[in-house]
C-alpha cells in the first residue's frame, strides 16, 4: 500500500485561496479567454486585453491568475491554453466544462457559505439563497426564472462527462427494454439508444420533468425508441416488462430508507432474469476520498435535499442485500470523476461452462 504524501505548508495555498482560484477560472470562462486563445494561440497580453475589452491592469491580473493555476501557459510574450484545455476543445467537452463552471458560479457558490451551518443543523440551509418555502433545491429553482434551465444544463453536462461508464462499461447485449427512473431531461436515455441501437428506453418522472424529456427526444429524432411514463418515483408502482431498471444520479439525492424503498420497487418491477443499474459518483469505502467526492459534499450538504450524500460503494451493496437481490458487482472504466455503476441482479447468474 502506497503511503499518502503528508500535507505541507505550500499545500495550504490552494486551500486558503480556493475561492479565489475558482473566481479566476470563472472569470476566464465568462470573458471567453480560452476560446480566444484556442483561435489565437500565442497572443500577447495587449492583444488579449483588446479582445476581452479589459484595462491593461485587469488583463495582467487575470493572466497571472490563469497562468499560476496552469490554465494558460506563457512563452515569451505570448499565451496559450494549457494542453488539457486544448484537448477539451478537440474532444468537444469544453462546452460541458464551461457549463459546469457557470453552474458552480450561479447556483452552488453562494450557498456553499452555509456549509458549516448546514453541518451543525443537519439541514440544507443553502436553500435560503433561493426564494420559496419548500425544502428542496429543485422546486425552488422552478420558481426562479432562468435558473432551472441553467441547473439542467449543468446536470446534462456532468452526465456527458461521466457517461462513458454507463454507456461503454455495461454489457447491454442481453438487454432490450430499460426503465429510466427519474430520468429528467432524457439525456441518458438518448445516449443509451444512440450507442446501442437495439435498446428501447422509457423515462419515468414527474409530468413537469417529462416535458423537457419529450422535447429533447423529439429533437433527437428518437421518439420511436424512447417513450415516457408520468409517475412519482416513490408513490407509484413501476410498470413491468423491463429487463433493466436504471437509477442515474438518483440515489445520491435520497436518504438510506428512501433508497432501500426505491431499490425494493425496482426489484418488483424488473424481469427475474434482468438487472438493476445504479449509476452515479461513489466515495471510497474507507472514507478517505477521492478528493472529488470530499469537495462535492459541500454542494450535497447545502442544497439538494436534507439527506443528499455521495455514498460509498458498500452502502449500495448493503441496501441491495437487504432488499433481496441475489448478486451485484461494481463497474468502473477509469477517468477523472469517481463515477461508476453497481449492477444488481434479482437472481444469481449461472456459472458459465
Amino acid at each position: 500500500m502506497t503511503a499518502t504524501p503528508q500535507l505541507t505548508m505550500a499545500d495550504l495555498v490552494p486551500l486558503l485561496f480556493g475561492h479565489a482560484a475558482f473566481q479566476q477560472l470563472n472569470a476566464a470562462c465568462e470573458l471567453r479567454l480560452p476560446e480566444f486563445l484556442h483561435e489565437r494561440p500565442g497572443s500577447t497580453r495587449d492583444e488579449i486585453a483588446k479582445e476581452l475589452e479589459l484595462p491593461d491592469r485587469s488583463a495582467a491580473v487575470l493572466l497571472l491568475g490563469t497562468t499560476s493555476l496552469r490554465l494558460t501557459v506563457k512563452r515569451g510574450d505570448g499565451y496559450t491554453n494549457a494542453s488539457i484545455v486544448e484537448a477539451a476543445f478537440d474532444d468537444g467537452t469544453w462546452t460541458n466544462l464551461r457549463d459546469i463552471v457557470e453552474f458552480q458560479a450561479r447556483i452552488a457558490y453562494a450557498p456553499a457559505a452555509e456549509y458549516t451551518a448546514s453541518l451543525r443543523a443537519g439541514e440544507n440551509l443553502g436553500l435560503r439563497h433561493f426564494p420559496g418555502e419548500t425544502r428542496d433545491l429543485y422546486s425552488r429553482l422552478a420558481g426562479t426564472p432562468g435558473l432551472e434551465e441553467l441547473f439542467y444544463k449543468g446536470m446534462n453536462s456532468w452526465s456527458r462527462i461521466s457517461n462513458p461508464v454507463l454507456i461503454d462499461g455495461v454489457d447491454y447485449s442481453g438487454v432490450r427494454r430499460i426503465l429510466d427512473i427519474g430520468g429528467g431531461g432524457g439525456l441518458n436515455a438518448i445516449a443509451l439508444v444512440t450507442a446501442h441501437p437495439h435498446l428501447r428506453v422509457t423515462v419515468l418522472d414527474r409530468p413537469g420533468a417529462l416535458e423537457v424529456a419529450e422535447h429533447n427526444i423529439r429533437e433527437s429524432g428518437l421518439a420511436d425508441r424512447i417513450d415516457t411514463h408520468p409517475a412519482d418515483i416513490f408513490d407509484d408502482e413501476y410498470p413491468g416488462g423491463y429487463d433493466c431498471v436504471l437509477f442515474a444520479h438518483q440515489l445520491v439525492i435520497w436518504s438510506p430508507p428512501q433508497n432501500r424503498a426505491l431499490l425494493a420497487k425496482a426489484l418488483r418491477a424488473v424481469d427475474p432474469a434482468g438487472r438493476v443499474l445504479i449509476f452515479n459518483a461513489f466515495s471510497d469505502d474507507d472514507g478517505a476520498g477521492p478528493l472529488y467526492t470530499g469537495l462535492d459534499g459541500v454542494y450535497f450538504t447545502t442544497l439538494p435535499f436534507e439527506s443528499s450524500t455521495i455514498y460509498p460503494w458498500q452502502a449500495y451493496e448493503g441496501w441491495l442485500d437487504e432488499c433481496g437481490y441475489a448478486a451485484h458487482r461494481r463497474i468502473t472504466v477509469g477517468g477523472w470523476t469517481p463515477h461508476g455503476v453497481v449492477e444488481a441482479r434479482p437472481t444469481a447468474v449461472p456459472a458459465s461452462g
